[in-house]
């Protein structure tokens, strides 16, 4: 049994070989790289305020092309997220709501739709995630029966999983293997900041006592640690991320080539990764495109991680299909928009690949959806009664600290509450009073209007992507 799509058919499928085919005559074409670091919240980086992570290249290149403050990831775990990036479709839409799931073959991506249109494609460093997990005894020959892993033919360059110390040599490897004369597309991916943090990955590491501590957590000894070497890390990634942009200058590719930089998802930290709250979604988004976006630009646009791909495809001058529901957010880069969206939406799946036995806290399993305009956010918990606990990190001296001022009925009544106290179907924050998403307002009389409109939304979000779970309106 095979799955493949002939390049011919996938055109036709989308409607839109013809378009594609016009665009590939085009010889002023623009290059394309997207960078990924893994695990990183925007506010942890220096051009987002952050006074003491050190990130000098990143807020160099910030103040090259265009910061936005309001990007945020389909999904909180990696898995999910990055299947939105490359397809322009939420997680569940494409059918990629378990996080060991492979992408499916009739999902057209990225790569594949700008290879039609003359471009070399390659994907490099951390694992893409797009795959699934294949290598257990009986997961693994179900895969290889029915040809579920797709990457190595859906790009012309795939390099998978190499270590960090490789970032220059894969990027430098993938320069040499494309063709004179074509525009190309990549897609790098790091490690850094993903858990476990090191605890010498910088020479000089971060002040512990400097640190301001999110006013989503407390302020206890075991959270400086894990922010400080968190932000290590962060700072070892922003010399990796110039590394890559040194290699694209010696290639002389720089002024023609549009740049994105991003988080695949945010912090493994309470209120972080896992979770729907901002800290889990609101990534770093830097774009850079010399002589296209003017530099030190600032949006505040909402954008969505399924906008990556329309936005990559316009630039290039080539059709968006209409399947997408991502929107191309390049009139925000041009200065010529504000913005497309007035609401955008996340999906929290299930992460890991343990059996549902051992799924006894939201680290492992957990089901909920979110939609956020600019003041207020909604969340749908249909799995309330799992008890939290954050992703990854759950091992860690803050959460184990936490999680002992708690017992001892020594924590803030607003944190133990937050995390310890029985969780809703709904959770309803006004963020311009409540930034760090500590206060429920759900149900509240003063906010019923407000509550109707956001389920709204999201009961047509479910409908459109075809969401398994119950909708949340039996109307």
């Amino acid at each position: 049994m095979s799955l493949k799509l002939t390049r011919r058919q996938l055109g036709a499928a989308l409607g839109v070989a013809p378009a594609l085919a016009r665009a590939a005559k085009s010889a002023d074409r623009p290059n394309l790289l997207l960078i990924l670091s893994d695990d990183h919240t925007a506010e942890f980086t220096g051009c987002y305020g952050n006074p003491v992570i050190k990130t000098p290249n990143l807020d160099r290149f910030a103040a090259e092309g265009m910061r936005l403050s309001g990007m945020f990831t389909a999904a909180p775990q990696c898995v999910p997220s990055r299947v939105a990036f490359m397809t322009g479709r939420s997680p569940i839409a494409v059918r990629m709501g378990r996080f060991s799931a492979p992408l499916p073959a009739d999902v057209p991506t990225l790569p594949e739709l700008l290879r039609q249109a003359g471009y070399f494609t390659g994907v490099c460093r951390r694992t893409h995630h797009l795959d699934g997990a294949a290598s257990g005894p009986v997961s693994g020959p179900i895969y290889r029966k029915y040809g579920l892993q797709t990457m190595a033919r859906r790009v012309d360059y795939l390099d998978v999983d190499s270590p960090p110390s490789q970032t220059v040599a894969k990027v430098e490897e993938f320069f040499s293997k494309k063709p004179a004369g074509k525009p190309f597309f990549l897609w790098v991916n790091f490690n850094d900041p993903h858990h476990p943090w090191d605890s010498n990955a910088i020479p000089q590491p971060h002040q512990r006592a400097r640190i301001p501590i999110p006013k989503y957590l407390p302020d206890l000894p075991g959270i400086r640690e894990d922010l400080g070497r968190y932000y290590d890390e962060v700072a070892r990634m922003d010399g990796e991320f110039q590394s890559v942009l040194e290699v694209l200058e010696r290639r002389g590719s720089a002024n023609n080539t549009l740049v994105i930089f991003m988080g695949d998802n945010g912090a493994a930290i309470p209120h972080g990764k896992g979770s729907l709250y901002d800290p889990g979604l609101n990534v770093p988004c830097l774009v850079r495109w010399p002589a296209r976006i003017r530099p030190g630009a600032v949006s505040q646009a909402l954008v969505s991680g399924e906008d990556v791909t329309p936005t990559f495809l316009e630039a290039a001058g080539l059709p968006v299909p209409q399947q997408l529901s991502g929107r191309s957010f390049l009139s925000v880069l041009r200065g010529e928009a504000a913005g497309t969206r007035n609401v955008v939406f996340a999906a929290r799946l299930t992460h890991g690949s343990r059996p549902f036995k051992e799924a006894t806290t939201t680290h492992t399993f957990d089901l909920s959806r979110m939609v956020r305009s600019r003041r207020y956010k909604l969340i749908y918990n249909c799995t309330p009664h799992m008890r939290y606990s954050p992703v990854d990190s759950y091992t860690e001296r803050g959460w184990l600290e936490m999680t002992d001022e708690h017992l001892w009925g020594r924590l803030d009544p607003v944190f133990d509450q937050a995390y310890y106290g029985r969780r809703t179907v709904l959770e309803l924050y006004d963020l311009e009073k409540d930034p760090a998403e500590l206060r429920n307002l759900a149900g509240t009389p003063e906010l019923r209007s407000i509550e109707r409109e956001l389920l709204v939304a999201m009961q047509e979000k479910m409908i459109l992507d075809w969401d398994y779970l119950p909708l949340p309106l039996a109307e």
